[in-house]
């Protein structure tokens, strides 16, 4: 029997209560109505931690269920501040009930850990601590050791093929992180790094043997590297730097080694990035913007053919990532800051986008006002698609919620 995802609270609210109407912001109780938008919103994560959801094309769930991070944040000033991870400790994987809203523990390592990666098809997630990466099963919790990197290749795991045989990721140089921990700030780091032109190199780990081939080497910045969720062959991978500079977006056959670009620029100040497979893994979908800043697109190579389809949205619906649903009919955004390349006025929303000949019909579905956007949002649809969850710290600290697709009839 298919389940039904948060059945009970789209019936009624809570214990049978009605949902309050309310301005989204500090101080929200459990679940309510958004004012502005009449959606109803549920807080997913209960806790005095910080809790966050996955980058929004790292898929997070495993049936009814999904994976987060919940970290205890360190009581300073500094801290307070600190939006990811670098000041905060006790950062481990939990999973999420999606039907019952109850959360269980999954890992309990004392070192920093990474990676954002579940198999439904192993119903496990994959992390790496320090040069170890592990498993964990997400049913008896049973963690067992994946592979070790060697001394002489420093590299991160960060997606799993669509068979659940094969983890892929770059291997990055010394002088790389030197540069890293010298320009810690994205503003400064990020045209550093793309100017150095220092080799990375993508891999493969085939999780049965544990063997590693190296695929692929290029005196580039080989970033979002993603594994297509239908055809296990295929990665994909993009040229980081400034995207106004660069042909960002790229596959990989990782059997065959054939490299092919996947969208090429065609004016100046063309920019194309933030890209993700379609959930049949037939289209790869982008922020596409002709020229940066001035005219707004959501793209999508159809990889088969080679053709692109371009969505027009307007300035304040301009949003720093964008997903789809699990049938490609619907898509969302999670809005963007008015200091965000599109100097949106009024973009501070999570929407929800309907294709309507060659543009977006946009419907806001919450009020982001308070949220800070150095937490992006990075939303996701649950897989009945009945609900868009993101991560947002409008009531002083990071959470996961859950806003549903349909508004609440008055």
């Amino acid at each position: 029997m298919k389940k039904i995802f948060f059945a009970g609270l789209l019936l009624g609210g809570i214990a049978g209560h009605t949902q309050p109407v309310l301005k989204t912001g500090p101080d929200m109780p459990r679940e309510w109505i958004d004012a502005d938008t009449h959606h109803k919103v549920i807080r997913l994560t209960n806790n005095d931690r910080s809790n966050l959801s996955f980058y929004f094309h790292n898929d997070p769930f495993a049936g009814s269920k999904m994976v987060y991070y919940s970290t205890e944040k360190i009581p300073t000033a500094a801290a307070k501040q600190e939006t990811y991870n670098s000041n905060t400790r006790d950062r481990q994987l939990y999973l999420l009930d999606l039907n019952t809203l109850q959360s269980e523990r999954l890992t309990n390592h004392t070192s920093p850990m990474q990676g954002e990666i579940v198999c439904p098809r192993l119903n496990k997630a994959f992390f790496q601590v320090k040069d170890s990466v592990f498993a964990v099963d997400l049913s008896t919790k049973k963690e067992s050791l994946i592979y070790i990197f060697p001394a002489d290749f420093k590299a991160t795991v960060t997606t799993i093929n669509a068979d659940g045989t094969l983890l892929a990721g770059a291997r990055y140089s010394d002088a790389e992180k030197e540069l890293f921990r010298k320009y810690p700030g994205k503003g400064s780091y990020f045209t550093i790094i793309y100017e150095a032109k220092l080799p990375r190199t993508l891999f493969t780990i085939d999780i049965r043997s544990g063997r590693l081939n190296k695929i692929f080497t290029d005196s580039a910045w080989l970033n979002h590297i993603q594994f297509s969720p239908a055809d296990p062959r295929l990665l994909m991978f993009c040229h980081e730097g400034p995207w106004h500079k660069v042909d960002r977006i790229w596959t990989i056959n990782v059997i065959t080694k054939t490299v092919k670009l996947v969208h090429k620029r065609t004016m100046p100040m063309e920019i194309a990035g933030h890209e993700w497979f379609s959930k049949d893994g037939k289209t790869i979908w982008f922020d596409l913007q002709q020229p940066r800043g001035v005219t707004f697109f959501v793209g999508g190579t159809d990889l088969a053919t080679g053709t692109t389809t371009k969505y027009r949205l307007q300035r304040n619906e301009w949003s720093v990532h964008y997903t789809t649903s699990p049938d490609g009919k619907l898509f969302a955004g999670d809005g963007g800051a008015p200091g965000a390349v599109a100097k949106a006025p009024d973009g501070q929303w999570i929407y929800l986008f309907t294709p309507e000949n060659g543009i977006f019909k946009a419907e806001k579905l919450v009020n982001m006002q308070q949220h800070r956007y150095q937490l992006e949002p990075n939303i996701h649809f649950t897989p009945d698609q009945r609900y868009i969850l993101f991560r947002a710290n409008f009531e002083g600290k990071e959470n996961i919620y859950a806003v549903a697709i349909k508004p609440t009839r008055s």
